[in-house]
This record gives structure tokens, sequence and C-alpha cells, in this order.
């Protein structure tokens, strides 16, 4: 979950100029995956919930979600999409208070990016006691092909529903972390605002190490939320773990 002072201004763009129309097929692979277990999975936990775009898939397909977000920007645009009884709550990994425990949790779209090594863990630790014995862990990471991708290619700048945007990122790979400069300029008007953020890119062994830490078997790595391997060239790869027992 990223800081409270990123995805502020973002927020009433980010659909529009930063995410795929991939929410969809990433439902299908998730609820495709979880027939897998003899018992239903009816609850989800959406942690770095964003603007709600998975939680409104998960929903059409049956589920009820809480979302969890640091943004209380991000939060606001998911109730607008979601609607004013949806279980939106602010809260920043690796602290994590939610009533109940789950069928499964989701961290989609790079969310857990954001986080430190140890945070990961933390927040990992974090979110399997709220998960049932047995429940889903599913979430996407940067791969290492995403990190020397990003640096051999620091700036990304289009045109997107009336606004010019410029994402210009730069890599340290000895320490495996971006630092990340989104600028929006409206072009109507010229009105431009600027966000920063920093991500860090994990090794496939401190994913796994985190994992295991927590109680959680690993159950697949695949390609972007299908079911390909992932090969030297994976940007996103998923992981899906389940609590022990």
């Amino acid at each position: 979950m990223s800081g409270t002072d990123a995805y502020t201004r973002l927020a009433g763009v980010y659909d529009e100029i930063v995410v795929d129309p991939c929410y969809d097929r990433w439902a299908d692979f998730l609820v495709t995956a979880w027939r897998q277990d003899d018992s239903v999975v009816r609850t989800v936990l959406d942690v770095c919930c964003g603007t709600g775009l998975m939680a409104a898939e998960l929903e059409a397909r049956g589920c009820r979600v809480t979302g969890v977000d640091a943004s209380a920007s991000m939060l606001a645009r998911a109730r607008s999409l979601l609607g004013p009884d949806a279980e939106l709550l602010q809260q920043t990994l690796p602290r994590l208070s939610v009533d109940g425990v789950f069928d499964a949790a989701v961290s989609t779209f790079d969310g857990l990016n954001y986080l430190t090594t140890d945070e990961l863990g933390e927040s990992l630790g974090a979110v399997v006691q709220h998960l049932r014995p047995g429940g889903w862990l599913a979430f996407d990471l940067h791969t290492e092909a995403m990190m020397h991708f990003t640096a051999a290619n620091p700036v990304v700048d289009g045109e997107a529903h009336g606004r010019r945007f410029t994402i210009s990122s730069e890599v340290d790979v000895d320490d495996r972390a971006c630092d990340t400069t989104i600028v929006v300029t409206r072009l109507n008007d010229g009105d431009t605002f600027t966000e920063h953020h920093r991500q860090y890119f994990f090794t496939d062994g401190q994913v796994s190490r985190a994992l295991g830490d927590a109680g959680l078997a690993v159950v697949g790595v695949t390609e972007e939320y299908t079911t390909e391997a992932v090969t030297d060239s994976t940007l996103r790869a998923t992981w899906v773990a389940r609590r022990s027992g």
C-alpha cells in the first residue's frame, strides 16, 4: 500500500491513464483457481484495492469483498464505483486491522511492490491472520525483467482522456528500487500536478521465504494471471499461495 501522499490527485485519473483494461481477465483467472477448493470462496480481502476495479469484478462473480488501501482519494473513487455500502477501509501496510476471516485475499497491479523486503514479510504475516485454514492469497509483482526493462526505458509518455502524462523512472539496480515521477497536465487549461512514488523489486527467493515464514505454501507462479509459465521476459508475475492447514 503506497504512502498517503501518493495517489492523491492521481486517483482522479488513475483508471484512465495508468490501468490496462485487464481486471475482467484477472478475476476470471482467480475464480477458476479457487474452484480447486473443496470450500467455496465467498469472502475476499482486497489489499491495496485502489479504485475498486478488482473488487467490482469479484463482486460481479458472487464474492463479498472488503477493500483496504492507504489512499483516501483512491478509496473515495472506489466507493463511487462500488456504492455507499461497500466495506472500504483506509489502512497502510504492514499494519492491517480488519474484522473477520476471509476465504481469500488478493493484491493486484503491483500494490505490494511499494513495500520494502521487511515490510513484505510483515504484511504477508498480517494478511494470513485473516485467512481461514486453506485460504488463498493471490498477488502480482514486478519481475527481474521488469526492473531491467524500466531501467532501459526510463520515460513513458502519452495522452489519454484530455490529459498528457509523463512517467519518469530512475532504477537503482543494486538496491532493487525505483523512484518514479508522474506528471499529468490537463490539455484544455494546462492544470498540472506531480506525484512521486517509490517501488521495490523482490527476488523470487525473497518472496518465497516471506510466504513460507507467514505460513503460506506456494501453489504456483505464472505469467500475469494466466496459466502460462514465467519466462525470462515476464514483466509481471502472479503468485498464488494457500494458508497451511
